[in-house]
């Protein structure tokens, strides 16, 4: 008997075939018509889409594939086992089995795989959790996914592996880059890169919240009810123009070195103006492993002499080949940069 020509043939008239379709028609053995399908999808001749009892084949040809894409759910939700899981297994899962990346443009496609790569790598080998929750969605404007996990927490994990005081503190060296819990496995890339990539880039743990908002180019911290573990969403408009390799080369010197970081002044202010040595001692931690430093003094109004000595003359002084630049100044804030400059 052709089994492989029975299957054609029902494929011939309709849009989809079940190995219990083809079971009914023969009499054989589930296990034995199973080998045929297996035959017909290495040889490209159909495709399989869902599991167990959702599972079902269509002809291999791109109009098919494209069209059963868009019949299946634009949003995945999956809860798996830490040890279980494969960043890179669950993408292409998703891929596969949903019309998430159906028509989505090169630039875009590559920025969300990276970044949903780089967040569900994080939740495995930093959480400590035992499960994960993955979701991703595709709505008329935008792509966007949650990782969510029950673990010890990003800025908790920060916080005792560096020997940090308070969130703050953890949540400031995540800010600029090259931090990373685990040096021997990780380069503390991934959450910079994919912070730039976003729209809206969201990170929850303990009290607080870390919110990048790439669409006003401004950076939030708030506080905000205790939640166990660590949340991170990610958005982006399915219209972006951005390109991975842009935001690369924009903090990548010409040997491909990670050399530029952006620091956000106001996230250091407290309630008290800038006014301490302290306060600009906070901000230039760990800024001497790159090349480029900027300063962005977005909303501030005003800097001390004491701030402004310690950042553009002592510190300066001490690291001559880091260069240090300052963005979005005032006059006032100028006067006091200047002044400690020329001192």
């Amino acid at each position: 008997m052709d089994i492989k020509g029975i299957i054609k043939g029902v494929l011939a008239n309709k849009e989809a075939v079940k190995v219990a379709d083809i079971v009914e028609i023969t009499g054989f053995s589930r296990a034995y018509i199973n080998r045929f399908f297996s035959q017909l999808v290495d040889e490209g001749e159909i495709v399989l889409f869902g599991k167990a009892n959702k599972a079902h084949y269509i002809a291999g040809n791109r109009e098919t594939i494209a069209k059963e894409r868009l019949k299946i759910k634009k949003a995945h939700t999956i809860k798996q086992n830490t040890d279980e899981l494969r960043e890179d297994d669950i993408l292409s899962e998703i891929i596969k089995n949903t019309g998430i990346f159906h028509d989505l443009t090169e630039n875009v496609s590559s920025i969300v795989s990276y970044a949903f790569l780089e967040m569900v790598n994080n939740a495995i080998e930093h959480s400590q959790s035992k499960t994960i929750d993955i979701y991703m969605e595709k709505t008329t404007d935008k792509i966007k996914f949650r990782v969510n996990d029950s673990g010890v927490g990003i800025f908790n994990n920060i916080m005792q592996k560096k020997g940090l005081i308070d969130y703050n503190e953890a949540i400031h060296s995540l800010l600029k880059g090259k931090q990373t819990t685990d040096p021997e496995a990780h380069s503390g890339e991934g959450i910079f890169f994919t912070s730039k990539c976003a729209d809206v880039f969201v990170i929850r743990s303990s009290r607080k919240k870390l919110l990048y908002n790439n669409l006003v180019e401004d950076v939030f911290m708030r506080s905000g009810r205790y939640i166990v573990g660590t949340k991170i969403m990610f958005s982006i408009s399915l219209d972006s123009k951005k390109k991975v390799e842009d935001i690369f080369k924009n903090y990548t010197d010409e040997s491909y070195d990670f050399g530029k970081t952006e620091v956000s002044i106001k996230l250091y202010k407290g309630d008290t103006p800038y006014i301490s040595r302290s306060q600009a001692r906070r901000v230039l931690t760990n800024l001497e492993k790159f090349k480029t430093v900027v300063l962005d003094f977005k909303d501030a109004d005003t800097v001390g002499q004491g701030f402004a000595d310690e950042v553009f003359r002592v510190w300066q002084s001490a690291h001559p080949d880091i260069e240090i630049t300052a963005i979005n100044t005032n006059e006032n804030v100028e006067f006091m940069i200047n002044r400690a400059k020329a001192e």
